[in-house]
């Protein structure tokens, strides 16, 4: 069947009115004939099955004739225009519409490997392939690493939570810096850099971040923690430390720290230790889990390092499946209760990935210039936040139905949907 050309649709636009009003935020940041063309690849994306390379969004639109697409491939590789600018504005758009004024701001921050090869890929480096790799089993990649910052919150359409991408950063390794002026920037330098730069977004709401272990270091947290608060594992071993003293009179430095506390290891077995509790909604795949749980307050202290405030939520399984782990917020203040439903939260901005990949063709793109790669991946993860506002839109209007079939009776929408 012959593809329909969508240069038919009024004002030159592939994007009826309906879905061009949300994107009206982003116009000024491109020059007229740039966003002309930015729309086209848009739709296309959208799309588009299979790959998502410049060729088959033109071919999926009908325009697979024209001999202008050079122009769109420049959109990627030579326009000039901020993808950082984009991103505050897409943050700011999904806050005003899933977020309540009073509520904070929950963010999911997390890296992820997008399986690229080619010698002309300068950022590409080998890393730990964490969808193929176990505990014992290692599997290495060759790839580009991802930093992707994503607002964690609940899609009226969808009836649950989800992680909806606004920010996402190339972290090249070590090897791509050897010889470059540049020093060397660490997964966690681009990390706090994101937080800081969320921050300045929303300077007057209530930042959380929510990451995995990888992140979980004192270095990150002390330098961010004045504006955001984090919420990440925390080893059993950590060096906790009760709060200083008050300071004496005379010479001398004051404390960083008071006497040592038990390690949280050994809190497993102290029957000293009072436990509480919790039914969670979701714990590792299995809902309504009942898991036992028993919290405090410390300084999380290493030599050399800034002592860190922080509360501390010890989580074990009374039956015994499931070993136990330790979580940390720097808000010291905060509710345990919110501080798991927060951590468990974060599991989202895995299934952003894997659906990104599965229906928005990530690792699917042929991009070989720094610019083009620069921009194509963070603008395919937005993608994903766009189509659930686009549906967020259309939900308020009437009722979505779902593709359901005798064997699965659907009756809540999904992203494929």
């Amino acid at each position: 069947m012959t593809q329909p050309h969508l240069t038919t649709i009024p004002c030159g636009s592939p994007l009826p009115a309906t879905l061009l009003s949300r994107l009206s935020v982003f116009a000024d940041l491109f020059t007229r004939p740039t966003w002309q063309r930015a729309l086209w690849l848009l739709a296309g994306a959208t799309l588009a099955p299979g790959r998502r390379t410049v060729t088959a969004v033109l071919r999926i639109l009908g325009r697979d004739q024209d001999d202008d697409f050079g122009y769109f491939h420049r959109v990627l590789n030579r326009a000039v225009w901020s993808s950082r600018l984009a991103s505050g504005r897409l943050l700011c758009l999904l806050v005003a519409v899933f977020v309540a004024a009073d509520a904070p701001v929950v963010i999911g921050l997390d890296d992820t490997i997008e399986r690229r090869w080619g010698p002309k890929i300068r950022a590409r480096g080998i890393y730990r392939d964490p969808v193929r790799s176990s505990k014992g089993h290692f599997v290495k990649t060759s790839g580009l690493r991802w930093l992707s910052a994503m607002l964690l919150v609940r899609v009226p359409w969808a009836g649950r939570l989800m992680a909806l991408p606004f920010l996402t950063l190339l972290a090249p390794s070590e090897r791509f810096y050897a010889d470059r002026p540049r020093a060397h920037k660490t997964l966690l330098d681009w990390a706090r850099q994101a937080a800081l730069q969320i921050h300045r977004w929303l300077p007057a709401r209530r930042i959380v971040l929510v990451a995995d272990s990888a992140f979980a270091a004192i270095e990150f947290l002390a330098a961010v923690r004045s504006h955001v608060s984090v919420v990440t594992r925390l080893r059993l071993d950590a060096n906790l430390f009760a709060p200083p003293p008050p300071r004496r009179k005379g010479p001398g430095r004051p404390a960083l720290k008071g006497h040592r506390m038990p390690k949280l290891a050994a809190r497993l077995d102290d029957p000293r230790v009072t436990w509480r509790l919790l039914t969670v909604p979701l714990w590792y795949s299995k809902p309504n889990r009942t898991i036992a749980v028993t919290t405090g307050t410390a300084i999380w202290y290493h030599g050399g390092m800034p002592p860190l405030p922080i509360r501390w939520i010890l989580v074990r399984d009374p039956d015994g499946k499931l070993a136990p782990q330790a979580f940390l917020c720097t808000d010291p203040d905060v509710d345990p209760t919110t501080m798991l439903a927060w951590f468990i939260s974060r599991w989202q901005v895995e299934v952003t990935f894997q659906e990104t990949r599965k229906h928005l063709g990530v690792e699917t793109q042929r991009q070989w210039s720094d610019a083009a790669i620069l921009r194509t991946t963070p603008a395919l993860l937005a993608l994903f936040s766009l189509i659930c506002l686009w549906a967020d839109d259309i939900h308020r209007q009437r009722h979505i139905t779902p593709r359901a079939a005798a064997w699965y009776p659907k009756t809540t929408p999904t992203f494929s949907d």
